[in-house]
C-alpha cells in the first residue's frame, strides 16, 4: 500500500490486533454497518492489502449479504428514530449488495474509510470518504457511520454529503454530541486536504484496479453476530 499523510485519528477508533488473523490477500472478512447503533447491512468482502497504514478491502456488487427487514413503506434505517425501533433491533433477511463495485481503503487508527468507486468495465467513476467509527473483531469489520460524508470526483473536486441529516442527529444519545460533531467534520476536512493535494489516497493509485480472476464472489455468512453495537 502507497503510504500517504497520516489522517487525524479519533479516540473512538481502535484495532483491537490481538482478534486478527494471519491469513492474507483473498481472505473474506465481514464489513457490518450500523446506524445509531443499530445493524443496517452485513457484507462479505475480500482483502486486498494490509500493512500497518491501513487495509485495502474489495466489496463486489451483487454479493450475497444481510440487510434489515424495516417496516413497509421506510426505505432506509437512518429515517427511523432510534425510539421507534424494536430495542432488540430489527430482524434480518437474506439480500444481495446492490450497489456497485468499490475498494475501500481503512486507515489504521483512522475516523473514515475512502472507497473507489467503479461502474460498468470496471471504470473508475470517483471517491467517497465515509466518516465512521470502525472497530475490529476477528473478521468482522464493525461501522458506526457518522452519517457525513464526502464525494470526490475523478478530477478530485469534492464535496459534503449528507450535511443536514448530520446536523439533525447531532445531539442524539443514539449518535454523538455537538463537540464530537466538530471533530467528525474536522476528520472530514483533513481528508478534503488530501484530495485537493493529490495525495494518497487520491494520488491516482488503485484507479485501475482489477480483483483476482480467482477469486469468487464471498458467500452469505451466518447470521451477523450483532444486530446492536
Amino acid at each position: 500500500m502507497k503510504a500517504g499523510k497520516r489522517d487525524v485519528a479519533s479516540n473512538d477508533t481502535r484495532i483491537h490486533t490481538s482478534n486478527r488473523t494471519s491469513r492474507g490477500p483473498g481472505q473474506i472478512l465481514h464489513w457490518n454497518f450500523f446506524i445509531g447503533g443499530h445493524l443496517s447491512a452485513s457484507v462479505p468482502v475480500r482483502l486486498v492489502e494490509r500493512t500497518a497504514a491501513g487495509q485495502l478491502v474489495w466489496m463486489e456488487t451483487g454479493t450475497p449479504m444481510w440487510r434489515t427487514a424495516l417496516p413497509f413503506g421506510t426505505t432506509h434505517l437512518r429515517d427511523i428514530a432510534p425510539h421507534e425501533r424494536p430495542a432488540e433491533g430489527y430482524p434480518v433477511v437474506a439480500d444481495r449488495w446492490p450497489m456497485g463495485n468499490a475498494l475501500f481503503y481503512q486507515p489504521t487508527g483512522a475516523a473514515h474509510s475512502v472507497l473507489w468507486l467503479f461502474g460498468r468495465r470496471q471504470k473508475f467513476r470517483g471517491w467517497y470518504v465515509n466518516l465512521e467509527r470502525r472497530v475490529h473483531h476477528g473478521d468482522d469489520i464493525d461501522i458506526a457511520d457518522h452519517e457525513l460524508d464526502i464525494n470526490v470526483t475523478p478530477d478530485r473536486t469534492w464535496q459534503w454529503k449528507d450535511e443536514q441529516s448530520f446536523a439533525d442527529k447531532t445531539g442524539h444519545p443514539a449518535y454523538w454530541t455537538a463537540e464530537e460533531a466538530v471533530a467528525i467534520r474536522t476528520e472530514g476536512d483533513t481528508v478534503a486536504r488530501l484530495a485537493e493535494a493529490g495525495t494518497f489516497p487520491f494520488d491516482g493509485s488503485w484507479c485501475d484496479f482489477r480483483p483476482p480472476s480467482a477469486w469468487t464472489t464471498p458467500p452469505r455468512p451466518p447470521n451477523p453476530p450483532r444486530s446492536l453495537l
